[in-house]
């Protein structure tokens, strides 16, 4: 891999191979954006699997909220099996309780049931009651390969201070910077120490529109 970590969202087999051809590291495969991201169907996993060498880190949320109760976590168990015999690298999930506090029940619950794979805990960590006390909980999970993170449920323009106290607290390799990126904050980032970045409505016109390999390229040149 090159100097930094280059995340894209894919919705589609045609997504992925876009991506790869810009120079992606990793994808991270959704449905349904309106909702924020949803767990893809096991055949698009299959799909991309045989069409794209990259890793898939697959998302696990069943509905649009960051609540899961046990039947929710039980389906979401089922499909964490499913999509890895499809070609799952690892998964994408992580909840809140109705308070707002990292619901870690349901998220070991979700660890335990894809391990040995890794996973990222998703900007549920942005939205928490207390954004420190949610970052101190997450942040000690087993098999935890990134944090997808802004610092701030505005977004990264208004999480850099955040962003920044975190990696001058050693947390850096854990921070995947995403959610409102733009190229102009890579700079920043780049210089407090953060090395993955992930990016979905930056590298396509629209939600509607496929991946567009030349703005993952120019991507992959800016965060290297």
């Amino acid at each position: 891999m090159t100097g930094s970590l280059l995340e894209v969202i894919a919705l589609d087999v045609r997504d992925a191979v876009a991506a790869e051809k810009g120079g992606a590291d990793r994808l991270e495969i959704v449905a349904d954006m309106a909702s924020d991201g949803l767990t893809p169907a096991v055949e698009t996993v299959a799909a991309i699997s045989r069409e794209c060498g990259l890793p898939q880190m697959v998302m696990l949320r069943s509905e649009a909220s960051f609540l899961a109760g046990p039947e929710s976590i039980e389906g979401l168990r089922r499909d964490a099996k499913a999509l890895s015999e499809a070609g799952a690298a690892g998964f994408v999930f992580g909840f809140l309780d109705r308070a707002g506090v990292v619901d870690l029940a349901a998220t070991e619950a979700l660890i335990h049931a894809v391990a040995p794979l890794p996973w990222t805990f998703h900007r549920a960590v942005d939205h928490a009651a207390d954004v420190q006390a949610g970052w101190r909980a997450v942040r000690l999970l087993p098999n935890l390969a990134t944090v997808l993170t802004s610092g701030s449920p505005g977004g990264v323009a208004d999480g850099l201070p955040v962003l920044k106290t975190r990696c001058e607290a050693g947390d850096g390799p854990l921070i995947m910077a995403g959610g409102g990126l733009k190229p102009g904050h890579v700079p920043a980032l780049l210089d407090y120490g953060v090395r993955a970045f992930h990016v979905g409505s930056a590298v396509r016109a629209s939600w509607s529109e496929p991946v567009d390999p030349r703005r993952v390229r120019e991507w992959r040149s800016l965060v290297d």
